[in-house]
């Protein structure tokens, strides 16, 4: 199914904003917002649904109907067609209040009556010090993750990381006073740092936008679009030495945001356009994937090993073997005086801990990656369950294509990979093209090929229900739809 709407003319744009934070599930640090972006030419009109929320549906706490019901709404209030209606999550995993239906349906009510003539300029910024891949390529060949939900890998087991990408997509909005309307900003991480107290928070987009918005005008509003950030935490998010915090990370890619806000030239916005398909994609026959996982259960479970000690005399024996390795149970005097006498009582004392000692770090390892492949082995089942009831083999998903300018969105309801989205740029025929994830519905991670090779051993691959095959016919529409912008 596809459906194209295209038009050009003066543009007219509107913004609107409602708190949407649940001040009745416990501390609240900061507020979370629906944010609207509404643009008309005179003939089409699209509609930018932000939401500090952790997807549009399936988890969380928008539900599944909130999609149909805002644009059966605003269809019959204010005549907006459902297909220029893009709703995108951050992706923070905040808590949104009840009728957060409502809220947006307001906001969007309340961009569309106040529109005014913009002026339109599109760019590209740079930050690379808020992000990093969280997956690791290990020197057996497998891949893993970096959660708060398990152990990394031991440091001597990881041979290199994956990508990010750092380019912000900016798409900026002023009024003919030459004031900035809105500033809509596109880049790929996951905002789950978290703050210090452990609150309710929008997080890294959250903290972005405050700076952006403090910086400009008053009633000037900062969107943040999520992009591909399937892979990509928030860097040091394994750090233990010091309490999480979003807003040093959100500082600086907003203050990048700021920097290269200023470089973009606004003229008059010409080439108001929006595609809208459905594209089928293949589930994956899980099983096969699941009795593997359980045979390496088994497996690990099996190569535990007994040892004469416990961590009480591990912690005390593996200080003393580092500290001293050569004489790592008395002082060394002790040691030469034995040898000297052609005695080695110490020597074979220390041989015999050592090896306790390895035993017990290697049922340690294996304990860690047992929790790895049991929390993966959980997705696994749960999306072998959503499948079966699903009686389908495909799963439908919805796709926007939205050009404003020179500015060019694809979008897409999963959390695709880093790499899809750095592709996608790279082969559009629009310079200034982006992408994003976790827009019009929500169907888990979508990770590449490649990666779903390695089904089981990271969250991203595990977390899916889509086969192979998903990658080569998204990225084909996708091709389509930009030939057609």
């Amino acid at each position: 199914m596809q459906t194209d709407k295209t038009t050009s003319g003066t543009l007219l744009a509107g913004v609107g904003k409602a708190d949407i934070t649940n001040y009745e599930s416990g501390l609240a640090n900061d507020p979370l917002y629906v944010k609207v972006l509404a643009i008309s030419d005179g003939a089409t009109t699209a509609v930018i649904v932000t939401v500090d929320a952790v997807s549009i549906g399936e988890i969380g706490s928008i539900p599944n109907d909130y999609l149909a019901n805002v644009r059966a709404r605003l269809q019959e209030s204010l005549g907006v067609d459902p297909m220029g209606i893009v709703i995108n999550a951050s992706h923070c995993h905040g808590s949104v209040c009840p009728d957060v239906e409502d809220r947006t349906v307001q906001a969007v009510e309340q961009a569309c009556q106040n529109m005014v003539p913009v002026r339109i300029g599109a760019g590209t910024g740079h930050e690379d010090r808020v992000s990093e891949n969280r997956r690791f390529k290990l020197k057996d060949g497998t891949t893993a993750d970096a959660r708060r939900a398990y152990s990394l890998p031991p440091d001597d087991q990881i041979a290199g990381v994956g990508p990010i990408d750092p380019e912000i997509g900016i798409l900026r909005l002023d009024r003919e006073d030459d004031h900035p309307l809105a500033v809509i900003y596109n880049f790929a991480c996951h905002p789950i740092m978290g703050v210090p107290g452990g609150g309710n928070t929008a997080d890294i987009a959250g903290f972005a936008s405050k700076v952006i918005e403090e910086n400009l005008d008053d009633d000037t509003l900062a969107l943040f679009i999520q992009g591909c950030a399937g892979d990509i935490n928030p860097t040091r998010y394994k750090d233990v030495e010091n309490p999480p915090d979003a807003e040093p990370l959100g500082n600086l890619l907003g203050l990048s945001v700021l920097r290269d806000l200023r470089g973009i030239e606004t003229g008059e916005g010409t080439g108001l356009k929006v595609i809208r398909e459905t594209l089928d994609l293949p589930r994956e026959d899980l099983r096969p994937h699941i009795g593997r996982l359980q045979e390496e259960q088994t497996r690990l479970l099996q190569s535990l090993r007994s040892t004469d000690i416990n961590f009480k005399t591990f912690l005390n024996l593996s200080v003393k073997q580092a500290v001293s390795p050569e004489f790592p149970s008395f002082y060394a005097h002790r040691y030469l005086h034995d040898r000297e006498a052609e005695r080695d009582d110490l020597d074979k004392l220390d041989a015999r801990n050592r090896e306790s000692c390895d035993r017990y770090l290697a049922n340690i390892q294996t304990m860690e990656r047992l929790t790895r492949v049991q929390a993966n082995l959980s997705l696994l089942r749960m999306h072998h369950a959503q499948n079966v009831a699903a009686g389908s083999d495909t799963l439908r998903v919805e796709m926007v294509g939205l050009r404003i300018g020179d500015f060019v969105l694809i979008t897409f309801p999963g959390e695709l990979s880093v790499e899809i989205g750095l592709g996608i740029k790279q082969r559009s025929p629009h310079p200034l093209t982006f992408v994003a994830g976790v827009t019009n519905g929500y169907i888990y991670y979508s990770p590449t090929a490649e990666q779903l090779k390695n089904r089981g051993g990271a969250q991203e691959d595990s977390d899916c229900y889509l086969a192979p095959e998903w990658q080569a016919l998204f990225e084909a529409k996708a091709a389509d739809m930009l030939g057609r912008l």
